[in-house]
């Protein structure tokens, strides 16, 4: 094994902070932006949802975290552990946090940005078993600054870390091509169902704005809906014991490391192109792809009805808005909550079957390629997660790992 040094984490560090303890004036279009704990995750800051601000609340956030790139972030309220490095780009510098995020700006001295994100990585379960609270977990900042790493030498550091970003790269560019054919296919969509420029819309008669031989129909009359199974949490395991299981916080990286060995009806099984959407919280909406697994509770899963010529891909654009609506209007006494008697009500208008097959000809290729190109960013994260704690730990020697690296 490689020479090491244990270090906490305070000591590799400039700076542990974590973002606001408060609220900020949000102004649309502002360019400066409030992020939380829900906008970090696929090892990302995602700015989609993100909230933005006054710049004068910004600048007075930004004393306290002062966001920079390859700091890490780490969610540490809620759901712990979700993780990220700030990017060189300008957005970066136009960024802060509420208190849902951790801060961790490296030592460059001592430890090489990326290779300590792929050590607490490594050590994320440990992370989580140390978050304390009764209401909701939180994990401390003096816990995070306490928590002990082990540390080799630079040039080791930086050779770890770039066997694990080539994986990351890849599956970067493949999640690159899969927004490109999800536009595409929005933009297809739009054209033809909101914008009403379908084929033949110049010769359609309308009623009311409705193309006549189109249908308003519910969304139980066009896919079926199947509630998550309430799987023993005490069974689940990360030891690949049983098949994997779905939770709500899977969704945000279409991925899960989690196991069940308890066995429920087939109908519970998750398979590619399925949509899932969690019901707690904020609705997370996945097109699954990857591996075949168990949806858990608190999740619900849309296929579109047989013998109907509705297609996946039709079922998702329809039913995404829908959601992403539900989301900003539905508050709970604590959390959101998306409940049956909300699916019950919502309303699709359907075009004639004609138009349905035309669609389903043009989209399906580009969700199948969509769906290869997420099991491909499986395998790589498999492959990634394999190597990780064999890395860290200095089991596997950064030559073997090179090794594996050109002939996986």
């Amino acid at each position: 094994m490689e020479d090491k040094s244990i270090y906490k984490l305070g000591d590799v560090c400039d700076l542990i902070t974590d973002g606001k303890h408060g609220d900020c004036q949000d102004e649309e279009n502002s360019g400066y932006y409030f992020l939380s704990a829900k906008d970090v995750f696929d090892g990302k800051l995602n700015y989609e949802r993100g909230r933005q601000i006054t710049k004068a609340d910004f600048l007075d956030t930004h004393r306290r975290t002062r966001l920079s790139p390859g700091d890490i972030l780490i969610t540490n309220s809620g759901s712990i552990g979700r993780m990220a490095i700030a990017q060189d780009q300008p957005l970066t510098h136009q960024t802060t946090f509420q208190k849902s995020v951790a801060i961790l700006k490296p030592k460059s001295s001592i430890v090489f940005g990326q290779y300590l994100y792929y050590e607490l990585l490594a050590l994320n379960p440990i992370l989580i078993d140390i978050a304390v609270g009764s209401a909701q977990t939180n994990l401390l900042l003096g816990d995070l600054r306490k928590f002990k790493i082990s540390v080799p030498n630079l040039i080791i550091q930086k050779h770890i870390a770039s066997i694990l970003s080539a994986y990351d790269e890849l599956i970067e560019v493949n999640n690159q091509r899969i927004q490109v054919l999800e536009e595409t296919a929005r933009q297809l969509y739009k054209e033809w169902f909101v914008r009403m420029r379908f084929p033949g819309y110049k010769n359609a008669k309308f009623e009311k704005g409705i193309p006549e031989g189109w249908e308003v129909k519910s969304l139980y009359e066009i896919a079926e809906v199947t509630y998550g199974y309430p799987f023993k949490s005490e069974l689940f395991n990360e030891n690949s014991q049983g098949l994997p299981v779905i939770r709500i916080r899977d969704l945000l990286e279409g991925a899960t490391n989690t196991y069940t060995p308890e066995i429920a009806d087939d109908k519970y099984y998750v398979l590619d192109g399925d949509i899932l959407v969690g019901m707690d919280g904020e609705f997370h909406f996945c097109k699954w792809a990857g591996v075949k697994a168990w949806i858990n509770q608190r999740n619900v899963r849309f296929r579109p009805k047989l013998k109907t010529d509705i297609s996946k891909y039709f079922l998702y654009h329809v039913l995404k808005p829908q959601i992403e609506f539900l989301n900003e209007i539905i508050v709970g006494t604590t959390v959101a909550h998306l409940s049956a008697l909300d699916l019950k009500k919502l309303r699709f208008l359907i075009p004639q079957k004609e138009l349905l097959k035309r669609f389903k000809l043009i989209s399906d290729p580009i969700f199948e390629q969509e769906i290869i190109l997420k099991k491909q960013n499986t395998q790589l994260r498999q492959i990634r997660d394999r190597l990780l704690p064999r890395l860290i730990s200095g089991k596997l020697k950064v030559k073997a790992a090179t090794e594996e690296l050109i002939c996986p």
